[in-house]
Parts: structure tokens; sequence; C-alpha cells
């Protein structure tokens, strides 16, 4: 019996944790996967424990049989498997009030769907101080087995950790991955009952699994989100992406759907969003011309919209690297987006590491990195624009996406004063009509008055793509006077997440959502 406990707690944990990693993945795909949404999942998750902790002692004193301790880890099973299917219509409601800017809506069905957790969560944590009630039959021995039970429970709580994110979620989808964890473990609970109660007792329970098995079946074509337009969504390990078509335009959308990571339209070239803005950099530099632009870097290539802007104003002999991290999205750009262009060189993984690791030097160097509302803490900081600094040509630009909030510029002014700290010259401006910001930074001493002397020359140039000047009048129209001297950003002190959860919930208790592209 004592080895099929360990088992059984074993089993337990792993499924108590991957509940867990999988509903930060249901959650953050209509929510978001911001810090505030981790510690909602990641607390909420500790008290269930702590209350299953609690019942599962009183509950063993109670009554201290196998079959009350694997009839409580069935119904655990049974709801752990049960809970994408009862979420997704509220999760539904909540990507509906997304859109439709409902924050009241939005508020109660996150609290809906976190309380949904209750059961499965409460019903688990019982299990290891009941297996350690039924496993103690000497008073001098119960320190050693309480440690052993806790030991075995961790080490499935690892592995646990791993096998969602990493291999069920990107390949199965977060509800069968429920569904998966949820079936084994009540297999497990069934097994204990005909093994230590009786089969009478484990076929009490067998329509558990039956159950499942045709809510699986019935559901199993439905989408998360029933987003207008919507004609694709798959999940990575990294992102839940989705596709939608509106108005002959392709989008792509990740997460929380809010903001577009990437657009297409086959006869509208010019967007008005970051994807363009990145390309006109160089001209911030007296008498530069597209023939001077040979080599560009963009770092989150998303679906490939940026690089595809670039190549259509400096032709094919662009040669253009484009760092991406998850390569599920990079397959979504040669699907939806035209993002087949031979002079781009897609290179997988994380841009900091990647860029730090090549040898070439780029005229233009583009982080569009956001994973709203955050931009990864390590591409803010000094370091890292070492790095950019010394992968530029000596008349290079490094152009950075960065968003903010209505009249919360501290994002902003941090970043800026760190690239100020190795670029010379800072140029910004803001997008019309979006919440983000354009941050240029050049090796060498420049003047928006050069900028404007670019555009009004390249304009009289009828062989250039017009959507190059388009751009530069968009930019300098928007180019604001300055930045606040602020906060240096470093590798060892970065407080980004603090600043942008700052920012969020001042902005949400002010009625608004869509914040970052």
């Amino acid at each position: 019996m004592k080895r099929y406990l360990l088992f059984t707690v074993f089993i337990s944990g792993m499924t108590t944790l991957a509940a867990e990693l999988a509903a930060g993945r249901l959650i953050g795909n209509v929510f978001g996967t911001s810090n505030l949404v981790w510690a909602s999942i990641i607390g909420l998750i500790l008290i269930y424990l702590t209350l299953g902790y609690f019942l599962g002692g009183k509950w063993a004193d109670k009554n201290p049989t196998p079959l009350a301790m694997y009839r409580i880890l069935a119904w655990g099973a049974f709801t752990v498997g049960l809970v994408p299917y009862v979420a997704v219509p509220v999760l539904r409601s909540a990507a509906e009030a997304f859109e439709a800017l409902s924050v009241g809506i939005l508020a109660g069905s996150f609290i809906v769907v976190l309380i949904l957790f209750i059961v499965p969560i409460t019903l688990l944590g019982a299990i290891s101080p009941f297996a350690i009630r039924l496993s103690v039959d000497d008073a001098s021995k119960a320190g050693q087995i309480s440690g052993q039970i806790y030991a075995v429970s961790t080490l499935g709580s690892f592995i646990g950790t791993f096998l969602p994110t990493l291999i069920f979620i990107p390949t199965i989808g977060t509800t069968k991955t429920f569904l998966l964890f949820g079936l084994f473990l009540l297999f497990v609970a069934l097994a204990g009952l005909g093994k230590f109660a009786s089969r009478q007792e484990m076929f009490k329970l067998i329509w558990m699994p039956i159950l499942l098995a045709i809510i699986a079946i019935i559901f199993a074509n439905q989408s998360l989100k029933n987003s207008k337009g919507q004609v694709y969504e798959t999940e990575s390990e990294y992102n839940y992406i989705q596709v939608q078509e509106s108005n002959g335009y392709t989008l792509l959308r990740l997460n929380d759907g809010q903001g577009i990571h990437s657009i297409y339209h086959p006869e509208n070239l010019f967007y008005n969003g970051p994807w363009e803005l990145f390309m006109v950099g160089p001209y911030f530099y007296e008498n530069r011309s597209p023939d001077d632009v040979k080599n560009m870097a963009i770092i989150g290539l998303a679906a490939g919209t940026a690089a595809r802007q670039a190549t259509l104003v400096y032709g094919e002999d662009l040669q253009i690297d484009g760092y991406e991290l998850d390569p599920k999205i990079v397959e979504v750009g040669y699907e939806y987006f035209h993002m087949g262009s031979p002079n781009l060189n897609v290179i997988i993984g994380d841009g900091r590491l990647n860029l730090d690791r090549s040898t070439k030097k780029y005229d233009i160097i583009a982080v569009d990195a956001y994973r709203p509302p955050y931009i990864p803490p390590h591409m803010t900081t000094l370091e890292f624009f070492e790095v950019c600094a010394s992968h530029l040509a000596d008349d290079g630009v490094l152009t950075l996406n960065v968003g903010s909030t209505p009249g919360d510029r501290r994002l902003i002014d941090g970043l800026a004063t760190t690239m100020a700290q190795i670029f010379p010259s800072i140029h910004i401006m803001d997008i019309p009509g979006t919440l983000n910001t354009m941050i240029y930074a050049t090796k060498q001493p420049t003047t928006p008055e050069y900028f404007f002397a670019n555009m009004v020359r390249l304009s009289q140039d009828t062989s250039l793509n017009p959507l190059l000047v388009t751009t530069m009048s968009s930019a300098y129209t928007n180019l604001k006077p300055g930045y606040e001297t602020s906060t240096v950003f470093t590798d060892d002190l970065a407080p980004i997440e603090w600043i942008v959860n700052d920012m969020v919930v001042r902005f949400v208790l002010e009625g608004g959502l869509e914040f970052l592209q």
C-alpha cells in the first residue's frame, strides 16, 4: 500500500502544478500575462492549497481509510478535467468585454474563472495530509514519513512544472492538457479504490472518465474566442496566437488580444503604427539616402510587418535579420502575412542573446519585443543598449517601440535616459491614435532639422516608394521636444514591472483597456 500511496502523492503533486501553469495559460489567453495576472493566480492557488491541507487533515482524522482518500482524489481529478470546459463560456464573455471595453464584465469574469479552481485545487491539497495519516503506523517515524510524502509530492510538482509548458500545451493545447492530467489522475484514483477498497466502489465512479470523454468529444472543435473575423488560432509554448481578418486586413493578436503585433494588406502600405516607423531612423543624420541603408536587425520580428515595410522601401538589397523568440509565430507569418521575402533571415531565439552573438553591424536596429503590456526587462538596460551600440554601424540608429498611458511617461523617460548614457542624440515621437512611442537613438549627434531636410529632398524623388516620405512626414509631425531625465536601468536594477504595473492599474481604474501594440 505504501508504494502506491507514494505514487498517488507524486501524481497528485504533478497534477496540481500542471493545473496551476495551465490555469495561467487559460486565463492569460484572455486577460494577458502581466505580473498582476500571475500574482492573482499563484496567490489564490496557494490559498486553495492551504484550505486543502487544513481540510485534508481533519477529514483524515475523521475517516482514515483509503476509500475516503481516493474518493476525494477522484473528485479532484474529475474537476481538474472539467475546468476548461466550464471556463470557456466565461472566458468568451471576458474576451467580448475586452473588445467592448466593459471593465465591469471583465473584472467579474476574472473573478469567476479564478473561483473555478477552488474545488479541484482544494481537493488535491487534501491528499498529502491524508496520505500521511494513512502511512503513519508508528508515531516514532511520523516525521520521517511526513518528510518522505512531502518530498515525493514536491518532486511530482517539479515534473508538473515542465510537462505542460514544454510539451503538452504547445502540442495538444491548454484544454486537452487539463483533460490529460485530470484523466490520468482520475485513473490513479479509480485504481486505488479498486485496490484498497473494492471494485464496487471503483465502478461507482466509473462514470467520471466516461463523462469527461463525452464532453471532450462534444466540445473538441470549439474555439477559445469567438472573435469577429478569426481565421486561425493556436498555442505555442510562449503564446496564444490568433489571426483575424478585418476589412481586408490580416491581423496578428497574441494572448489577451490587446494590441496588433503584425498587420498585412495587399494594397495599403501605411498602417500608422510602429512597423514602418522603424525604417526612417537613419534620416536624422545629415544627407542620408535610401542607398545608404544596407543592413537591418529587427528584435521582435513577429509575423514580419516591419521587415516587409522596409523591403518595400529599400528593396531586396536590404539584408534583414529578424530575431523572434516564438517559432510558431514565424510559421504564422509565412502562412498568413506574406513573410517569404528572400532578403529576410529569421533567427529563432532570444533577441538580446542572439544579437550579442552576431558578428554583423547594422544601419538600423529595431526593438519591438513587447509582450503587452511589458517590454522584457533585459531589453531595457544600459548593458543591452551597449550590445546594440556595438552592433550598429558608425552612422547607425537604434529604434525602440515603447508604450505609455495618457499623462504617464515614466517608462519612456526611463528608457530615453538609459539610452542617452550611450547615444549622443535621442529623438522621441508619439504615434497618433495609439499609446505607442518610438525612441530613436543615434551613434553620432543628429538633429530634427537634418530629418526635415532629408524629408523635403526625398519627397522630390519620384523613384522612391511613397511609403518612405509618408512615414517620415508622420514621424516629423509627431516629434516631441524631449524627455525628463529619470532612472538609468541596469541589469542589476530595472524596475520595469513596478512601473508598468502601476501604469496598468491606474489606467484600468480610469476605464481604459487597450494598452499597447
